[in-house]
């Protein structure tokens, strides 16, 4: 299957819109409508066809995020809709923006365009043109079975490459992982290093890695964010139990002994009480958040397997394996209230975004047992041909993943309920079905996409994650693990949300000074407008930026072993982006994994930053190159690194 232009369908729509409301802009030599001058860094505003649009761009880091936007701010970029007549909000529209230096396109200087000319090209996905901020885009965050974490960027079609965007390198291979609310950072457990690693996800780089205890295995974040739970999965008993890491200092702030085995984790509404299943103890530990101490254990049944919380009821439910049943706890009384039959087997259990309805797997019985938590009753037993191992849900549906079958199921959420009959349908992710792959991953293999109607699966037994959209017979693309075997899937989002009725925002880490042109694209009413923004030089970022910017340019397709590879980098200065020059020590270090020898290459300056290095890749497998340049005491591992997929010269021939 090709590589997938997951954004494809709707930015033929936007570029439709373009055409349309603006055919001027693309008749050769016509001459291009004025655009009204906006005053930088300040609100700006718009009336058009009775729709009134105000942008800002506002800090919200430092000091009470006073103080004029910097470059390496966080800000936020709003745009409010209201009808001009009656200033009332204007809800449910599908806005487009990016934002990128005046006069420039793709980083490139000299390049001036005008601002809808370079929306044009945007919406086009090619390479090597994308604005400096896109607040339409996400990124898909593939887990592998190795120490690392895949980027990848379903927007920009890489055609007959990669759509790779960074590699994210580990200490050890991770079991499960967790985003921050506001999707800037990234927590992965990694059990082999006993140890938690916080990354960056806006630069996918790891900041930092917090010692976590025993190994720590499954992770589970306060829902005001402060804390981060980790389970300890520890064979000796005064080990096991679970470390509480502030997300605010990244340091470990508690460990709380609460049992032997396998630690699942929810919260009470307002995260006043944590509960933490033992699996090996039979019980389920209650911890004061406040204190963070445990005050009581909880007798659930044998095997306690999984637990959630209901945001409809605000009870908590707990599935055990052995029994077979759902235990009721009122998080109040901190007592078991009620026990729902189901049968033994049970395994994970997750609620639909309302609270509304449980829905938990069960591979021994081939069944999904569904609970309401309106009345606490268990109203629906879907029989599957296949043993369902993983549930996630979105806003219509919740798709269950078999292990001894390739289809993932459907249930339609619409259809669940006292009376009704639950309609199941399917499609199929891949050929091979997951348990071929071993051992699986703790973390979900689906994970919605950024709009509600899209999940990326991932094929453990393939290495290969597809994309389905709701209401389609079969998966839309599917990308490549790159080397890798993938394991599990994530979505960090880009893109602009409904903060409030009429209001349209985003979160974004200013990249550098100057000023800003911030496009705006909107297909109804037809709207494309150029709003300005302004960022000041932010000294104390300049002097951390370091010596040298990186950036990999595109390499043909799927190199053969025994073929010589010309492997080209750009090196610009961080602070101003232009071309690094005159560089005669540009070394390129590359070697096989795992263990292969090294290898150097010098690389010689092709013009304006270029360097190219001829690459001896003389095996197949998966490949590392690291640029390291002496003269300027910039060492290989301080600077970002490429993979290379070198394939077989006979399959290539097959």
């Amino acid at each position: 299957m090709t590589p997938l232009r997951i954004e494809g369908t709707r930015r033929l729509l936007l570029s439709a819109v373009l055409a349309a409301a603006f055919p001027t802009a693309r008749a050769a030599g016509a001459p291009r409508p004025a655009e009204p001058a906006a005053k930088p860094g300040e609100a700006s505003r718009l009336v058009r066809d009775g729709v009134v649009i105000e942008f800002s761009l506002e800090k919200v880091s430092g000091p009470d995020g006073k103080g004029p936007l910097m470059e390496g701010d966080y800000a936020e970029a709003r745009f409010r809709m209201t009808d001009a007549s009656s200033g009332r909000p204007v809800p449910g529209l599908k806005p487009a923006a990016w934002l990128d230096m005046a006069g420039v396109v793709g980083g490139r200087q000299g390049e001036s365009r005008a601002c809808k000319d370079k929306v044009a090209l945007y919406l086009q996905g090619s390479v090597g043109i994308r604005p400096m901020v896109d607040l339409n885009s996400y990124y898909l965050l593939v887990m592998n079975q190795d120490a690392s974490v895949s980027v990848i960027d379903p927007v920009v079609s890489m055609t007959g490459n990669t759509s790779l965007f960074a590699t994210i390198m580990l200490k050890r291979p991770a079991a499960d992982w967790r985003k921050s609310a506001d999707e800037r950072r990234l927590y992965l457990s990694t059990p082999r290093a006993n140890e938690v690693a916080i990354v960056d996800a806006e630069r996918f780089t790891v900041l930092e890695t917090v010692a976590a205890g025993t190994a720590p295995t499954r992770l589970a974040l306060q829902g005001d964010g402060r804390y981060l739970w980790v389970g300890n999965d520890a064979e000796e008993p005064r080990e096991s139990g679970v470390t509480i890491v502030d997300t605010e200092t990244l340091r470990k702030v508690a460990f709380v002994q609460t049992g032997r085995g396998h630690h699942e984790i929810a919260f009470s509404e307002g995260d006043r009480v944590a509960f933490v299943t033992n699996r090996a103890e039979g019980t389920v530990s209650v911890v004061d958040v406040t204190r963070l101490a445990k005050v009581k254990d909880l007798r659930t049944g044998p095997l306690p397997i999984s637990i959630a919380t209901s945001r409809h009821s605000q009870a908590i439910y707990v599935a055990d394996g052995k029994a077979g049943t759902i235990s009721v706890v009122d998080p109040d009384r901190l007592e078991v209230v009620k026990r729902l039959p189901a049968a033994p087997g049970l395994g994970p259990m997750r609620f639909t975004q309302d609270g509304r309805w449980g829905l938990v797997v069960n591979p021994a019985a081939k069944a999904v047992f569904v609970v309401d938590a309106a009345d606490a009753t268990l109203p629906h037993r879907i029989d599957l041909e296949g043993r369902p191992y993983q549930v996630a849900v979105t806003r219509g549906f919740a798709y269950v993943r078999l292990l001894d079958s390739e289809q993932v199921k459907m249930v339609n959420l619409l259809t669940l309920g006292h009376g009704k009959k639950p309609t199941v349908q399917g499609f199929s992710a891949g050929q091979g079905a997951p348990q071929l792959a071993g051992d699986l991953a703790l973390a979900d293999t689906v994970s919605a996409a950024s709009t509600d109607a899209a999940v990326f699966v991932v094929n453990p037994a393939e290495s290969t994650t597809y994309f389905y959209m709701e209401g389609m017979n079969a998966p839309m693309g599917s990308f490549g693990s790159y080397g890798h075997a993938a394991t599990a899937a994530m979505v960090v989002d880009r893109s602009l949300k409904e903060l409030e009725p009429g209001v349209y925002g985003a979160k974004l880490r200013v990249p550098a000074a100057g000023v800003y042109d911030v496009a705006f694209l909107l297909d109804n009413p037809r709207v494309l407008h150029c709003f300005s923004a302004e960022a000041a030089p932010n000294p104390a970022l300049k002097q951390a930026l370091g010596a040298l910017g990186l950036q990999f340019l595109p390499v043909p397709a799927s190199p053969t072993a025994g073929t010589t590879l010309p492997l080209r980098v750009k090196l610009t200065d961080p602070a101003s982006g232009a071309p690094r020059t005159g560089l005669r020590d540009v070394t390129i270090l590359y070697h096989r994994v795992p263990g292969g020898p090294k290898a150097e290459a010098v690389a010689v300056e092709k013009g304006e930053g270029v360097y190219e290095a001829a690459l001896d890749l003389r095996f197949a497998g998966t490949w590392y190159a690291l640029v390291g340049v002496p003269s300027l005491d910039v060492k290989p591992n301080q600077l970002p690194f490429r993979g290379i997929v070198v394939r077989d010269a006979l399959t290539k021939a097959r």
